[in-house]
Order: C-alpha cells, then structure tokens, then sequence
C-alpha cells in the first residue's frame, strides 16, 4: 500500500482571471496544499506574482500555502512572504550565497522552511542542513515554466535523497515539481516523494475533486 502523499497544485497553471475563484475551488474539491511558484524574470526566464496576490488570496482561504521563491536574493523578501500569509517558504539553493542564514531567518519568522534543488544540482549542496529543514524540493523540470516534460535522471536524484533522510533519521518531507502526472506518480512515491506538485497536468482537467481522485489511484498502482 503506497503511503500517504500531499497533492500541492501548481497555481501557475490556473486561470489568472480568477485566482480567488480557483483556490476556492481547490479546497471545495478536498485540497490541502496549493503551490504558489514566485518568478522573478532573473533566477527563471518568466514573471508570476508576488506578496500582494498571496496576501489577497490569504484573506479568501484556508489552504496551506507552499510558497515556492525563484527569485534571486530571496534573502531580500522572505519578511514580506510570510507577511503575506506563507505558510511554507522554498528558497532555491542556487539562488542565495548564504543558504543557512537564509533558512533561519525562514524559520525565525514563523513558516516552514524548504529548499529547492535543480535538476543538476547535487544533494550535497544541502546535506548538512538537512536537520533544518522541513521539505527538501527537488526539481524535475528546468524552473521558469509550466508544462514540461518530466526530467529521467531526477527519479535517482529522490531516492538518493530519500536514503539520506533515512541515515539521518529525518523527518524532512521531499517534494517534486515538474512534469508529474498520474503516470509517474506511483513511482515517485515508491522512491520517496511526499508531496507532488503537479500544474497542467492537474488543472487542465477539471473538475478538480475528480481529478484528485485520479491522482488517488495512480498512487496505488504497481511500478
């Protein structure tokens, strides 16, 4: 029996036109999680949102915010995303000089701290913050847009880390995010994955309560 996981859909890949709308239909539909993706046009070739539209989503409901930063510097703005009612904040590994100050900081302020991996970054690059954290994101598609094919390599990439988080004796949660579907789902649980980010694949085909559901039972398919 495959273990529980959490669906974290990618806003990215919802109506802009109605946001609000969306996340609200996201929880009617038995969501827990939302994926917020922040892009700044420096640390990823595209430009999503900021604190004032999480923080006006915040006011309309009670979903878990998993507040992906891939923004240069995150150090600069990780106040103002938690303000804005982040419950999670995901700073990339690649995109701060001073990763652990960044992730205290994450921490001191009230939110869950994370830390994305792109696909070609190896896990030692936060290895010994591993105590730290409460979700490692591996990236299994180049970050900046949605709609990508899922990366092979990254399957190995989740198992290594699910490994390291045995040895340890860990708690962290690990996270995928890029090109997940029905079809890989079973097999990046059975590698390690708690929670799956998945944006077309997700929102491209509602209603979303079914959708759920399918995802449910790619979960408990044989690999």
């Amino acid at each position: 029996m495959t273990p529980p996981f959490i669906l974290s859909p990618s806003l990215l890949s919802a109506d802009f036109g109605r946001l609000a709308d969306e996340v609200a239909a996201l929880e009617a539909a038995g969501l827990q999680w939302v994926h917020l993706d922040v892009m700044d046009g420096l640390f990823v070739p595209n430009i999503t949102f900021g604190p004032p539209i999480i923080a006006a989503l915040r006011r309309r409901s009670k979903l878990y915010f998993d507040t992906h930063l891939m923004i240069e510097r995150p150090e600069r703005y990780v106040a103002a995303f938690c303000e804005a009612g982040a419950n999670l904040v995901c700073v990339h590994a690649e995109a701060t000089v001073h990763l652990e100050r960044t992730v205290a900081e994450i921490a001191r302020l009230g939110a869950a701290p994370a830390v994305a991996l792109n696909p070609a970054t190896p896990l030692c690059a936060v290895k010994y913050l591993l105590p730290q954290l409460d979700m490692v994101l591996v990236m299994t598609v180049n970050p900046g847009f949605g709609g990508q094919s899922f990366i092979p390599f990254c399957l190995d990439k989740v198992r290594d880390l699910a490994a390291l988080r045995r040895s340890q004796g860990l708690s962290f949660r690990i996270q995928v995010d890029g090109g997940v579907t029905p079809d890989n789902t079973a097999a990046l649980l059975e590698a390690g994955a708690d929670v799956l980010v998945s944006g077309s694949a997700f929102f491209g085909h509602p209603p979303y309560k079914d959708r759920l559901d399918v995802f449910h039972a790619a979960a408990n398919r044989p690999t």
